[in-house]
């Protein structure tokens, strides 16, 4: 292992200064310590619901400058190394500084990538929606080609996924569908998808086999956790049941145990119909209404305090993140970052990280700017 240079170490230094900044290390510290000397006031349980918030936001925020300080002084140890190495002249202490600056690269890498999923939610799970687009039955089929895309990811991230709602399309595919993804930085990785996926293949259903552009469009809420307070009206959520779809035969639902929410100051509608019980649909549809309802709220909120975001537009089919090509040849890329492969099975089987991470990462196209 080569010896690492001063050139090496002073860039692991600058890495290391710039975390200091964007992870905001002072701050947390101070609030660390705030809720620290808090906990120590016989008050301090009155309120448990409360003490048990500041506790978990003490152990976030610990999280964080505890990893930062680990790697300020590997980074210190590796100075001194490198800088005795060279005094003595001694290849034995200089293989064990080229050590400890690689265990300070890994280290930075890590608390870089802490960084990325810094978020207030992004540790959260995630309530994923696959909607169909402009298309017809292409755009159904891609639709569930992109369900059993996400529902892979989740598999290969050894999350936990558990469908919410699914209509089928009238030929093929689905028209829409929904699925809850639980584990760690499920939202974090999750919502780097939300957008327009473009797909570009010669037609299974086309008997003149013409090449068919279908779009369909990705949306992606973090899960509300039970002890934010989420305050919504009664009277303004119609709830509605009807019998949900299924394979038929013995299977065939003859209850009806779907419900359908909506919330008619906002008009957002949550279906659920995984389960064959009307009760625990009901229970499911409450929870990812008062995610998305959070969510909007949070939405409005950034809106108003940022100006761009004010501007932003919806989602449409005419601002796609991604486009998958199959015909006339075979390349998937993100329109966001640039980043683009060949290898659009094993993209299409869930290998999405080489997509996700460059953009949580804040890589983007210099040449084409696409609303995020």
């Amino acid at each position: 292992m080569a010896a690492p240079t001063t050139e090496h170490l002073t860039e692991l230094s600058r890495r290391l200064e710039a975390l200091r900044g964007s992870l905001d290390v002072e701050r947390k510290q101070l609030r660390v310590s705030e809720i620290a000397k808090m906990s120590e006031d016989a008050a301090f349980w009155t309120d448990a619901a409360k003490a048990q918030a500041l506790l978990k936001e003490k152990a976030q925020l610990e999280q964080v400058t505890q990893a930062y300080e680990k790697v300020r002084r590997s980074l210190d140890d590796a100075q001194a190394l490198h800088e005795l190495a060279e005094e003595a002249r001694d290849e034995g202490t200089r293989a064990e500084a080229a050590q400890a600056a690689q265990g300070v690269d890994e280290d930075l890498e890590a608390l870089e990538f802490q960084k990325m999923l810094a978020g207030p939610h992004d540790r959260a799970g995630a309530i994923v929606e696959v909607k169909s687009g402009a298309g017809g039955v292409e755009a159904m089929d891609w639709a569930a080609m992109l369900y059993r895309m996400y529902s892979r990811y989740c598999e290969r991230k050894g999350w936990e996924v558990e469908p919410a709602d699914l209509v089928a399309g009238e030929e093929a595919g689905i028209s829409s569908a929904s699925f809850i993804a639980r584990g760690d930085y499920a939202y974090g990785f999750l919502k780097a998808e939300r957008g327009v996926h473009r797909l570009v293949r010669i037609s299974p259903f086309d008997q003149n086999a013409r090449r068919q552009t279908s779009f369909a469009a990705v949306d992606v809420t973090p899960e509300v956790e039970d002890d934010i307070v989420i305050d919504i009206k009664e009277a303004d959520v119609r709830i509605d049941t009807y019998r949900s779809s299924g394979a038929g035969g013995q299977k065939v639902n003859k209850t009806d145990s779907a419900v359908r929410m909506t919330h008619l100051p906002t008009g957002i509608v949550v279906a659920v119909q995984n389960e064959r019980s009307q009760q625990k649909n009901r229970s499911v549809a409450w929870k990812i209404l008062r995610s998305r309802l959070y969510d909007f709220e949070e939405r409005k909120r950034q809106a108003a305090r940022d100006a761009v975001e004010a501007q932003k537009k919806d989602i449409d089919f005419g601002s796609q993140i991604r486009s998958y090509v199959l015909q006339p040849y075979r390349l998937v890329k993100d329109l966001r970052t640039g980043v683009e492969t060949g290898k659009v099975d094993d993209v299409l089987d869930g290998d999405l990280d080489g997509f996700i991470q460059p953009y949580l990462l804040g890589v983007r196209r210099t040449d084409r700017v696409v609303d995020d």
